[in-house]
């Protein structure tokens, strides 16, 4: 079902390929994220991506999972025919929970004056119980409530349910959350049926290395297809994403080398290519429809703000390397117009744009894998594109 084609010399970068029952997925590969059963700004058949995310939370917490079941499950209720996966609803924990407390994200970017509201979800050993946004009401979510409904809801590859922690919590707490995680593991593998889908286990521990090895090698024993690398790093910015390179460099060698990696929640370009540097397989994040929605494009020159007035004026088109259907039809000046004027098409362009250089970002990648070229790519990436942040190991990759 995953099958490693080639692997880098100067890395741990590697080509595969996995197989369901719906499709090939090539990696290293990036998953569109879908999350109510759309992409925001684009259609499905319009995106050449090998498989989308949907998210499990937002088909649960209104029943929507029980009329998808009835027509079939998500393939033919959204209409398609490419493989999906779906989250365990680990997510919203923290981002209905202490993230939307404190007002941060995974990947943080400050731990001073953090702003405390109230939280929406309680968590115990046996499982969440969510706030509905619906009629207020609790919900509760358990590991065997999550694969249940992944399980109706028919996503080709799911997850299993986990806690994902938030970048301010205490090692004590991670440590406590760590051990609810296995447990939860061990409970999703009991419930799951097997048909016709393939389950990830979630590697957890936050910035804490004895935490994330531990998970790593209990997860790893366990009979996942795969793995998917999850939780906080960090407590601030610049340590946070230079966290995301050393808890990979934690994990990646613990974890069963036949098997698929996944690093939940990162999209940046060149966080993608530290983590494909570092043995990542696949990847998923809303960064190319949510920077569209607020004007951002991904370019080979880095992210560019296209309702700055500057563009107004400009002919060229936003990517000169991009061969995208945007690219090749419209002047940074249109789409420039159109998003200050709030235009709902100039969106829809920038999602097309976006998704699309991502994608094709990925399949570069692989490209240069497959010819032995990986480094020169990553070398020439660092020289175009400066980051925007401290990299203690920037390129630790490329001279270790």
């Amino acid at each position: 079902m995953f099958r490693v084609i080639k692997k880098d010399n100067f890395s741990q970068a590697r080509l595969g390929i996995i197989k369901t029952s719906r499709g090939k997925i090539k990696t290293p590969g990036f998953v569109p994220v879908a999350t109510k059963g759309a992409l925001k700004g684009a259609s499905f058949k319009d995106v050449k991506a090998d498989i989308f995310m949907v998210n499990t939370y937002h088909f649960f917490h209104n029943s929507r999972y029980k009329e998808v079941h009835s027509f079939g499950g998500l393939h033919k209720f959204l209409g398609i025919k490419y493989p999906i996966m779906t989250d365990s609803g680990g997510f919203q924990v923290f981002s209905l929970g202490s993230g939307w407390q404190t007002k941060t994200g995974k990947v943080a970017k400050k731990k001073d004056n953090l702003v405390k509201t109230k939280s929406n979800v309680k968590i115990n050993d046996d499982g969440v119980l969510f706030k509905s946004p619906v009629n207020g009401d609790w919900l509760e979510m358990t590991p065997e409530i999550s694969i249940k409904v992944q399980e109706k809801l028919g996503a080709d590859i799911i997850f299993s349910f986990d806690e994902c922690t938030s970048p301010f919590d205490s090692y004590e707490y991670h440590k406590e959350s760590l051990n609810r995680t296995n447990n939860w593991s061990l409970r999703s593998i009991k419930s799951f049926k097997k048909k016709n889908q393939l389950m990830m286990g979630i590697v957890q521990g936050g910035r804490y290395q004895d935490l994330r090895q531990e998970s790593a090698l209990f997860t790893s024993s366990l009979p996942f297809f795969g793995f998917g690398i999850g939780g906080s790093f960090g407590e601030s910015f610049g340590d946070s994403k230079d966290g995301v390179n050393q808890v990979l460099d934690w994990v990646v060698p613990l974890l069963d080398k036949s098997k698929p990696r996944h690093l939940l929640g990162i999209g940046e370009p060149d966080d993608i290519i530290q983590a494909v540097a570092r043995g990542v397989d696949l990847f998923d994040c809303v960064i190319p429809t949510r920077w569209a929605r607020h004007g951002t494009a991904l370019t080979s020159k880095g992210r560019v703000n296209l309702k700055a007035s500057s563009f107004l004026k400009s002919k060229k088109r936003i990517d000169d390397k991009c061969s995208c259907f945007v690219c090749q039809n419209y002047s940074s000046a249109y789409l420039c117009h159109l998003l200050r004027e709030k235009e709902i098409y100039g969106i829809m362009l920038l999602t097309h744009h976006n998704l699309f250089w991502i994608l094709d970002f990925m399949e570069k990648i692989r490209e240069s894998i497959k010819k032995g070229t990986f480094k020169a790519f990553c070398e020439k990436r660092s020289r175009i594109q400066g980051s925007g942040y401290s990299r203690k190991n920037r390129d630790s990759f490329l001279t270790s």
